[in-house]
């Protein structure tokens, strides 16, 4: 089995078979923050695991640089991108995984899941979050 890691410390609860953002929260004025905020004004928070689709599209070229996936002009493959409201904290934006892109629907029920996104040099999947429909 493959090692895998989050690709940045602090962004999901990992390991995890139920992963949640890690957000933070303004201890003044309750908003919140995801990524998260480091201070003394800010507490970590984790974020809700669902919630609606507020818009969505698909990313049909390569990122430019500073993208770091493993993809070239000929290995791309267009993915879907959307935001997801997490009802009473924060809309977050994440790549769209587990649906085929004309069955997404605005206000569809999401959840936070954990994915593969590209190998380091020590050849360990560097995973991250992203959102599914709610089955």
């Amino acid at each position: 089995m493959t090692n895998q890691k989050p690709i940045a410390d602090h962004l999901f609860t990992w390991p995890s078979n139920s992963p949640k953002l890690i957000g933070s929260r303004d201890t003044e004025t309750g908003r919140y923050f995801f990524p998260s905020k480091m201070s003394n004004q800010h507490e970590k928070v984790e974020l809700s695991r669902r919630g609606k689709l507020y818009t969505w599209t698909v990313q049909r070229f390569l990122p430019k640089t500073p993208f770091i996936g493993g993809d070239n002009p000929e290995t791309f493959e267009p993915y879907a991108i959307g935001y997801i409201v997490l009802p009473g904290e924060i809309m977050v934006e994440s790549r769209l995984v587990g649906v085929d892109p004309k069955d997404l629907k605005i206000d569809m029920e999401m959840e936070v899941t954990v994915v593969p996104f590209v190998k380091n040099e020590e050849g360990e999947d560097l995973m991250i979050f992203a959102f599914k429909p709610v089955n």
